[in-house]
Protein backbone atom coordinates (compact mmCIF):
# COMPACT_ATOMS: atom_id res chain seq x y z
CA UNK A 1 0.00 0.00 0.00
CA UNK A 2 1.44 3.33 -1.10
CA UNK A 3 2.06 6.19 2.01
CA UNK A 4 0.38 8.53 -0.09
CA UNK A 5 -2.28 10.48 1.78
CA UNK A 6 -5.86 8.78 1.47
CA UNK A 7 -8.73 11.23 1.81
CA UNK A 8 -12.71 10.74 1.20
CA UNK A 9 -13.90 10.97 -1.98
CA UNK A 10 -16.38 13.60 -1.71
CA UNK A 11 -13.13 15.91 -0.47
CA UNK A 12 -11.43 15.89 -3.76
CA UNK A 13 -14.80 15.10 -5.66
CA UNK A 14 -18.69 16.39 -6.19
CA UNK A 15 -20.13 13.71 -5.48
CA UNK A 16 -23.77 13.55 -6.79
CA UNK A 17 -27.04 11.27 -8.33
CA UNK A 18 -28.00 11.75 -12.10
CA UNK A 19 -31.15 13.30 -12.84
CA UNK A 20 -34.77 11.49 -13.05
CA UNK A 21 -35.60 10.32 -17.03
CA UNK A 22 -37.85 12.14 -18.75
CA UNK A 23 -40.97 10.46 -19.02
CA UNK A 24 -42.93 12.16 -22.03
CA UNK A 25 -42.15 10.06 -25.68
CA UNK A 26 -41.94 13.84 -27.02
CA UNK A 27 -38.89 14.92 -25.06
CA UNK A 28 -36.26 12.28 -26.92
CA UNK A 29 -34.96 13.29 -30.18
CA UNK A 30 -32.62 11.67 -32.72
CA UNK A 31 -30.62 14.82 -32.32
CA UNK A 32 -31.17 15.83 -28.50
CA UNK A 33 -28.89 15.97 -25.96
CA UNK A 34 -26.78 12.45 -25.15
CA UNK A 35 -28.85 10.80 -21.97
CA UNK A 36 -26.70 8.21 -20.26
CA UNK A 37 -29.03 5.10 -18.92
CA UNK A 38 -27.96 1.98 -16.92
CA UNK A 39 -27.92 0.10 -20.32
CA UNK A 40 -25.01 2.35 -21.93
CA UNK A 41 -22.87 1.66 -18.80
CA UNK A 42 -23.72 -1.81 -19.04
CA UNK A 43 -23.29 -2.11 -22.80
CA UNK A 44 -19.37 -2.05 -21.84
CA UNK A 45 -19.33 -3.64 -18.54
CA UNK A 46 -16.20 -1.13 -17.85
CA UNK A 47 -14.91 1.80 -20.46
CA UNK A 48 -12.98 5.22 -19.87
CA UNK A 49 -14.95 7.25 -22.78
CA UNK A 50 -18.58 6.52 -22.74
CA UNK A 51 -19.35 8.74 -25.40
CA UNK A 52 -22.79 7.29 -27.23
CA UNK A 53 -26.08 6.50 -25.90
CA UNK A 54 -29.22 5.03 -26.80
CA UNK A 55 -31.22 8.12 -25.89
CA UNK A 56 -31.09 11.66 -26.53
CA UNK A 57 -33.39 14.35 -24.89
CA UNK A 58 -34.38 17.50 -25.79
CA UNK A 59 -34.07 21.18 -24.52
CA UNK A 60 -37.44 21.32 -23.53
CA UNK A 61 -36.65 18.32 -21.30
CA UNK A 62 -33.65 19.78 -20.20
CA UNK A 63 -35.13 22.55 -19.21
CA UNK A 64 -38.45 21.57 -17.91
CA UNK A 65 -36.61 19.00 -15.91
CA UNK A 66 -34.20 21.40 -14.70
CA UNK A 67 -31.48 18.43 -15.64
CA UNK A 68 -27.85 18.98 -14.49
CA UNK A 69 -25.06 18.58 -17.53
CA UNK A 70 -22.41 16.38 -16.36
CA UNK A 71 -18.70 17.27 -17.87
CA UNK A 72 -16.39 14.87 -19.27
CA UNK A 73 -14.32 13.35 -17.31
CA UNK A 74 -17.16 12.57 -14.32
CA UNK A 75 -17.06 9.08 -13.08
CA UNK A 76 -19.80 7.16 -13.09
CA UNK A 77 -20.72 3.99 -10.50
CA UNK A 78 -24.01 2.56 -10.20
CA UNK A 79 -25.56 3.13 -7.19
CA UNK A 80 -29.21 1.31 -7.71
CA UNK A 81 -30.59 -1.80 -9.46
CA UNK A 82 -28.85 -5.25 -10.86
CA UNK A 83 -25.99 -3.02 -12.04
CA UNK A 84 -24.93 -2.21 -8.49
CA UNK A 85 -23.39 -6.17 -7.99
CA UNK A 86 -22.20 -6.41 -11.64
CA UNK A 87 -19.98 -3.50 -10.09
CA UNK A 88 -19.97 -1.70 -14.13
CA UNK A 89 -17.12 1.52 -14.52
CA UNK A 90 -17.67 4.34 -16.87
CA UNK A 91 -16.34 7.88 -17.25
CA UNK A 92 -17.89 10.26 -19.78
CA UNK A 93 -16.19 10.83 -23.07
CA UNK A 94 -18.20 14.11 -23.60
CA UNK A 95 -20.53 16.10 -21.43
CA UNK A 96 -23.83 14.49 -21.21
CA UNK A 97 -27.15 14.38 -18.62
CA UNK A 98 -27.15 11.21 -16.59
CA UNK A 99 -30.18 8.98 -15.15
CA UNK A 100 -30.18 8.90 -11.31
CA UNK A 101 -29.21 5.50 -10.63
CA UNK A 102 -26.15 6.15 -11.36
CA UNK A 103 -23.40 8.01 -8.94
CA UNK A 104 -21.80 11.23 -10.45
CA UNK A 105 -18.21 11.95 -9.70
CA UNK A 106 -16.60 14.97 -10.68
CA UNK A 107 -13.35 14.96 -9.70
CA UNK A 108 -11.56 18.71 -9.03
CA UNK A 109 -8.55 18.71 -10.94
CA UNK A 110 -6.38 20.87 -9.18
CA UNK A 111 -6.55 17.99 -6.60
CA UNK A 112 -7.20 14.74 -9.05
CA UNK A 113 -7.02 13.38 -12.70
CA UNK A 114 -10.36 12.11 -13.91
CA UNK A 115 -8.17 9.11 -15.41
CA UNK A 116 -6.32 8.68 -12.46
CA UNK A 117 -10.04 8.63 -10.44
CA UNK A 118 -11.30 6.68 -13.35
CA UNK A 119 -8.10 3.72 -12.22
CA UNK A 120 -8.59 3.99 -8.69
CA UNK A 121 -12.56 2.93 -9.06
CA UNK A 122 -11.50 -0.31 -10.72
CA UNK A 123 -10.26 -1.17 -7.66
CA UNK A 124 -13.09 0.14 -5.70
CA UNK A 125 -15.67 -2.53 -5.22
CA UNK A 126 -18.60 -1.57 -2.67
CA UNK A 127 -20.97 -4.63 -3.38
CA UNK A 128 -20.70 -6.34 -0.33
CA UNK A 129 -21.15 -2.93 1.33
CA UNK A 130 -24.71 -2.50 -0.74
CA UNK A 131 -28.25 -2.74 1.03
CA UNK A 132 -29.35 -5.97 0.04
CA UNK A 133 -32.91 -6.26 -1.36
CA UNK A 134 -34.62 -7.81 -5.11
CA UNK A 135 -33.30 -4.43 -6.39
CA UNK A 136 -29.92 -3.92 -4.35
CA UNK A 137 -28.52 0.59 -3.62
CA UNK A 138 -25.44 1.76 -2.60
CA UNK A 139 -25.97 4.87 -0.19
CA UNK A 140 -24.36 8.25 -1.51
CA UNK A 141 -22.70 8.40 2.22
CA UNK A 142 -21.03 5.39 0.96
CA UNK A 143 -19.94 5.89 -2.17
CA UNK A 144 -18.75 9.69 -0.43
CA UNK A 145 -16.86 7.68 2.45
CA UNK A 146 -14.59 5.87 -0.29
CA UNK A 147 -11.33 6.94 0.93
CA UNK A 148 -8.41 7.28 -2.50
CA UNK A 149 -4.83 7.74 -2.02
CA UNK A 150 -3.39 11.03 -3.79
CA UNK A 151 -0.23 11.41 -4.93
CA UNK A 152 0.93 14.50 -6.64
CA UNK A 153 -1.12 15.42 -9.60
CA UNK A 154 2.39 14.45 -11.79
CA UNK A 155 2.56 11.55 -9.88
CA UNK A 156 -1.06 10.47 -10.96
CA UNK A 157 -0.21 11.33 -14.79
CA UNK A 158 2.47 9.29 -14.71
CA UNK A 159 0.44 6.09 -12.87
CA UNK A 160 -1.71 6.79 -15.61
CA UNK A 161 0.64 6.88 -18.71
CA UNK A 162 1.67 3.47 -17.27
CA UNK A 163 -1.54 1.77 -16.62
CA UNK A 164 -3.08 3.16 -19.88
CA UNK A 165 0.08 1.76 -21.40
CA UNK A 166 -0.73 -2.18 -20.18
CA UNK A 167 -4.30 -1.35 -21.54
CA UNK A 168 -3.46 -0.44 -24.92
CA UNK A 169 -1.40 -3.61 -25.10
CA UNK A 170 -4.75 -5.57 -23.77
CA UNK A 171 -6.88 -3.89 -26.25
CA UNK A 172 -4.29 -4.32 -29.55
CA UNK A 173 -4.13 -7.97 -28.62
CA UNK A 174 -7.78 -8.62 -28.01
CA UNK A 175 -8.32 -7.02 -31.35
CA UNK A 176 -5.24 -9.17 -33.26
CA UNK A 177 -6.80 -11.78 -31.38
CA UNK A 178 -10.43 -11.19 -32.73
CA UNK A 179 -9.19 -10.96 -36.11
CA UNK A 180 -7.79 -14.22 -36.06
CA UNK A 181 -10.64 -16.11 -34.50
CA UNK A 182 -12.60 -14.19 -37.10
CA UNK A 183 -10.56 -15.80 -39.96
CA UNK A 184 -11.56 -19.48 -39.18
CA UNK A 185 -15.32 -19.53 -39.97
CA UNK A 186 -14.39 -17.80 -43.51
CA UNK A 187 -11.66 -20.89 -43.92
CA UNK A 188 -13.98 -23.11 -43.25
CA UNK A 189 -16.89 -21.69 -45.98
CA UNK A 190 -13.83 -20.89 -48.32
CA UNK A 191 -13.08 -24.86 -47.76
CA UNK A 192 -16.03 -26.57 -47.86
CA UNK A 193 -18.73 -23.86 -48.65
CA UNK A 194 -22.11 -23.03 -46.43
CA UNK A 195 -23.90 -26.73 -44.83
CA UNK A 196 -27.45 -24.60 -45.73
CA UNK A 197 -26.22 -25.12 -49.35
CA UNK A 198 -24.13 -27.62 -49.79
CA UNK A 199 -22.33 -26.00 -52.73
CA UNK A 200 -19.44 -28.95 -53.31
CA UNK A 201 -22.23 -31.66 -53.21
CA UNK A 202 -20.71 -33.25 -49.77
CA UNK A 203 -22.58 -36.36 -48.59
CA UNK A 204 -25.54 -35.00 -46.25
CA UNK A 205 -26.71 -36.78 -43.02
CA UNK A 206 -28.61 -35.45 -39.96
CA UNK A 207 -26.25 -34.71 -37.02
CA UNK A 208 -27.78 -37.19 -35.09
CA UNK A 209 -25.56 -39.69 -37.41
CA UNK A 210 -22.96 -38.08 -37.23
CA UNK A 211 -22.41 -38.84 -33.42
CA UNK A 212 -21.91 -40.98 -31.64
CA UNK A 213 -23.45 -40.11 -28.11
CA UNK A 214 -25.66 -37.55 -27.15
CA UNK A 215 -27.13 -35.22 -27.43
CA UNK A 216 -27.43 -35.61 -23.95
CA UNK A 217 -29.14 -32.71 -21.03
CA UNK A 218 -26.83 -31.75 -18.44
CA UNK A 219 -27.49 -31.98 -14.52
CA UNK A 220 -29.16 -29.59 -12.62
CA UNK A 221 -28.15 -28.96 -8.81
CA UNK A 222 -29.52 -25.74 -6.52
CA UNK A 223 -27.14 -23.35 -5.77
CA UNK A 224 -26.72 -24.66 -1.71
CA UNK A 225 -24.71 -26.97 -3.70
CA UNK A 226 -22.33 -24.90 -4.87
CA UNK A 227 -18.64 -23.75 -3.40
CA UNK A 228 -16.72 -26.80 -3.30
CA UNK A 229 -15.94 -30.20 -5.58
CA UNK A 230 -15.66 -30.28 -9.29
CA UNK A 231 -15.52 -27.66 -11.49
CA UNK A 232 -19.31 -27.15 -13.78
CA UNK A 233 -18.95 -25.20 -17.08
CA UNK A 234 -22.31 -23.25 -17.34
CA UNK A 235 -23.79 -21.17 -20.08
CA UNK A 236 -21.65 -17.84 -18.95
CA UNK A 237 -18.39 -19.85 -19.04
CA UNK A 238 -17.99 -19.52 -22.69
CA UNK A 239 -18.83 -17.09 -25.79
CA UNK A 240 -16.87 -17.49 -28.77
CA UNK A 241 -16.27 -20.87 -29.07
CA UNK A 242 -13.95 -20.77 -26.38
CA UNK A 243 -13.80 -21.31 -22.56
CA UNK A 244 -11.58 -18.50 -21.59
CA UNK A 245 -10.69 -19.31 -18.19
CA UNK A 246 -10.57 -23.11 -16.71
CA UNK A 247 -9.92 -21.71 -12.86
CA UNK A 248 -13.07 -18.65 -13.28
CA UNK A 249 -15.22 -22.07 -13.41
CA UNK A 250 -17.85 -22.45 -10.73
CA UNK A 251 -17.45 -25.68 -8.46
CA UNK A 252 -20.28 -28.24 -7.43
CA UNK A 253 -20.24 -31.01 -4.71
CA UNK A 254 -21.15 -34.30 -6.77
CA UNK A 255 -20.96 -37.88 -6.06
CA UNK A 256 -18.15 -40.04 -7.76
CA UNK A 257 -21.02 -41.55 -10.15
CA UNK A 258 -22.73 -38.54 -10.80
CA UNK A 259 -19.27 -36.75 -12.00
CA UNK A 260 -18.76 -39.69 -14.01
CA UNK A 261 -22.35 -39.60 -15.85
CA UNK A 262 -21.80 -35.84 -16.73
CA UNK A 263 -17.82 -35.60 -17.02
CA UNK A 264 -16.83 -33.60 -20.07
CA UNK A 265 -14.07 -35.02 -22.48
CA UNK A 266 -11.69 -33.49 -24.89
CA UNK A 267 -13.44 -33.24 -28.19
CA UNK A 268 -17.00 -32.63 -26.60
CA UNK A 269 -19.49 -30.39 -28.29
CA UNK A 270 -21.39 -28.43 -25.46
CA UNK A 271 -24.67 -26.35 -27.49
CA UNK A 272 -26.68 -23.85 -24.95
CA UNK A 273 -30.06 -25.48 -25.59
CA UNK A 274 -32.08 -23.04 -22.71
CA UNK A 275 -30.84 -19.10 -22.83
CA UNK A 276 -32.05 -15.69 -23.46
CA UNK A 277 -32.54 -15.78 -27.61
CA UNK A 278 -28.76 -13.95 -28.43
CA UNK A 279 -27.38 -16.60 -26.88
CA UNK A 280 -29.50 -19.46 -27.77
CA UNK A 281 -27.88 -22.52 -29.52
CA UNK A 282 -23.82 -20.92 -29.04
CA UNK A 283 -21.31 -23.66 -28.75
CA UNK A 284 -18.07 -24.96 -27.94
CA UNK A 285 -15.54 -27.29 -28.76
CA UNK A 286 -14.54 -28.96 -25.13
CA UNK A 287 -10.56 -28.43 -24.41
CA UNK A 288 -8.18 -29.88 -22.83
CA UNK A 289 -9.19 -29.91 -19.21
CA UNK A 290 -7.03 -29.31 -16.74
CA UNK A 291 -9.38 -31.34 -13.98
CA UNK A 292 -12.91 -33.16 -14.02
CA UNK A 293 -15.41 -30.68 -15.18
CA UNK A 294 -19.68 -31.94 -15.59
CA UNK A 295 -21.52 -29.62 -17.60
CA UNK A 296 -24.97 -27.69 -16.21
CA UNK A 297 -28.66 -28.76 -17.44
CA UNK A 298 -28.96 -25.88 -19.59
CA UNK A 299 -26.46 -27.41 -22.06
CA UNK A 300 -26.50 -30.58 -24.31
CA UNK A 301 -23.63 -32.30 -24.69
CA UNK A 302 -22.45 -34.31 -27.93
CA UNK A 303 -19.56 -36.74 -28.49
CA UNK A 304 -18.76 -37.19 -32.29
CA UNK A 305 -18.26 -39.88 -34.36
CA UNK A 306 -14.49 -39.40 -35.55
CA UNK A 307 -15.18 -41.62 -38.79
CA UNK A 308 -17.35 -38.87 -40.44
CA UNK A 309 -16.21 -35.79 -38.60
CA UNK A 310 -13.56 -34.13 -36.65
CA UNK A 311 -15.09 -33.11 -33.72
CA UNK A 312 -13.04 -29.38 -34.34
CA UNK A 313 -14.62 -29.17 -37.63
CA UNK A 314 -17.84 -29.46 -36.48
CA UNK A 315 -17.59 -27.35 -33.74
CA UNK A 316 -16.73 -24.59 -36.07
CA UNK A 317 -19.57 -25.71 -38.16
CA UNK A 318 -22.08 -25.32 -35.69
CA UNK A 319 -21.25 -21.57 -34.76
CA UNK A 320 -22.14 -20.42 -38.38
CA UNK A 321 -25.16 -18.19 -38.62
CA UNK A 322 -26.45 -20.49 -41.08
CA UNK A 323 -26.33 -23.67 -38.96
CA UNK A 324 -27.37 -21.51 -35.72
CA UNK A 325 -30.58 -20.36 -37.70
CA UNK A 326 -31.52 -24.02 -38.43
CA UNK A 327 -30.06 -24.98 -35.30
CA UNK A 328 -33.17 -22.52 -33.50
CA UNK A 329 -35.10 -22.70 -35.76
CA UNK A 330 -37.62 -24.55 -33.76
CA UNK A 331 -37.55 -23.33 -30.92
CA UNK A 332 -39.68 -22.36 -28.25
CA UNK A 333 -39.85 -18.86 -26.95
CA UNK A 334 -41.23 -17.63 -22.64
CA UNK A 335 -40.56 -14.54 -21.70
CA UNK A 336 -36.62 -13.50 -21.88
CA UNK A 337 -36.12 -17.56 -22.34
CA UNK A 338 -35.83 -19.48 -25.24
CA UNK A 339 -35.09 -23.17 -25.86
CA UNK A 340 -33.85 -26.20 -27.78
CA UNK A 341 -34.68 -29.83 -28.09
CA UNK A 342 -32.71 -33.05 -28.34
CA UNK A 343 -34.85 -34.11 -31.45
CA UNK A 344 -35.00 -30.49 -33.43
CA UNK A 345 -30.56 -30.93 -32.84
CA UNK A 346 -30.46 -34.04 -33.38
CA UNK A 347 -32.35 -33.38 -36.90
CA UNK A 348 -30.20 -31.00 -38.51
CA UNK A 349 -28.99 -31.75 -41.90
CA UNK A 350 -24.78 -31.64 -41.71
CA UNK A 351 -22.20 -32.69 -44.90
CA UNK A 352 -19.57 -34.84 -44.17
CA UNK A 353 -16.09 -33.97 -46.56
CA UNK A 354 -13.25 -36.15 -46.68
CA UNK A 355 -11.48 -36.67 -43.76
CA UNK A 356 -8.28 -35.69 -45.40
CA UNK A 357 -9.75 -32.16 -46.45
CA UNK A 358 -11.12 -32.06 -42.73
CA UNK A 359 -7.89 -32.91 -41.39
CA UNK A 360 -6.26 -30.29 -43.31
CA UNK A 361 -8.18 -27.54 -41.93
CA UNK A 362 -7.97 -28.39 -38.58
CA UNK A 363 -4.29 -28.05 -38.99
CA UNK A 364 -5.20 -24.97 -40.18
CA UNK A 365 -7.56 -23.47 -37.36
CA UNK A 366 -4.77 -25.02 -35.10
CA UNK A 367 -2.36 -22.92 -36.09
CA UNK A 368 -4.75 -19.67 -35.83
CA UNK A 369 -5.38 -20.83 -32.32
CA UNK A 370 -1.47 -20.99 -31.45
CA UNK A 371 -1.78 -17.54 -32.77
CA UNK A 372 -4.25 -15.81 -30.34
CA UNK A 373 -3.06 -18.23 -27.54
CA UNK A 374 0.58 -16.34 -28.07
CA UNK A 375 -1.67 -13.19 -27.80
CA UNK A 376 -3.65 -13.67 -25.26
CA UNK A 377 -0.18 -14.79 -23.06
CA UNK A 378 0.91 -11.11 -24.19
CA UNK A 379 -1.94 -9.43 -23.43
CA UNK A 380 -1.94 -11.23 -19.53
CA UNK A 381 1.46 -10.32 -18.70
CA UNK A 382 0.44 -6.75 -19.64
CA UNK A 383 -2.65 -7.37 -17.15
CA UNK A 384 -0.69 -8.77 -14.90
CA UNK A 385 2.06 -5.62 -14.56
CA UNK A 386 -1.05 -3.16 -14.32
CA UNK A 387 -2.50 -5.37 -11.62
CA UNK A 388 0.88 -5.00 -9.42
CA UNK A 389 1.22 -1.53 -10.15
CA UNK A 390 -2.64 -1.40 -8.78
CA UNK A 391 -2.17 -3.40 -6.18
CA UNK A 392 0.83 -1.06 -4.74
CA UNK A 393 -1.16 1.81 -5.48
CA UNK A 394 -4.50 1.34 -4.40
CA UNK A 395 -3.61 -1.59 -2.07
CA UNK A 396 -5.85 -4.21 -4.38
CA UNK A 397 -5.52 -5.58 -7.73
CA UNK A 398 -8.94 -4.06 -10.30
CA UNK A 399 -12.08 -5.88 -10.06
CA UNK A 400 -12.49 -8.19 -13.43
CA UNK A 401 -12.47 -5.98 -16.19
CA UNK A 402 -10.22 -3.62 -15.60
CA UNK A 403 -7.97 -5.80 -18.31
CA UNK A 404 -10.53 -4.37 -20.81
CA UNK A 405 -10.83 -0.64 -19.92
CA UNK A 406 -8.62 0.86 -22.62
CA UNK A 407 -10.63 -1.27 -25.50
CA UNK A 408 -13.91 -0.62 -24.37
CA UNK A 409 -14.64 3.04 -25.25
CA UNK A 410 -18.08 3.84 -25.61
CA UNK A 411 -17.80 3.80 -29.49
Amino acid sequence: MSAWPQLPLDEIADVTAGNPAPQDPAHFSDDGHPFVRMQDVGRFHVTPELTETVDRITDTAVRQGRLRLYPKGTLLVPKSGASVNLNHRAMLGRDAYVVSHLATIIPDRRRVDPSYLFHWSMVYDPRKQAQVTSLPSLPLSLIKAALVPIPPLEEQRRIVRLLDRAAEIRRRADAARAKARAIIPALFLDTFGDPATNPKGWPMLTLGEAISSGPQNGLYKPAADYGGGVRILRIDSFDDGTIADQGALKRLRLDPATVNKFQLAEGDIVVNRVNSPPQLGKSVLVPRLEEPTVFESNMMRMRVNSDLLLSPMLGVMLQLASVRRVLIKNAKHAINQSSINQGDVAGIMIFTPPISLQLTFVERVQRLEVLAHNLDDAAAKAEALAAALSAEIFGQPPHKGNGHAGAQAGQ
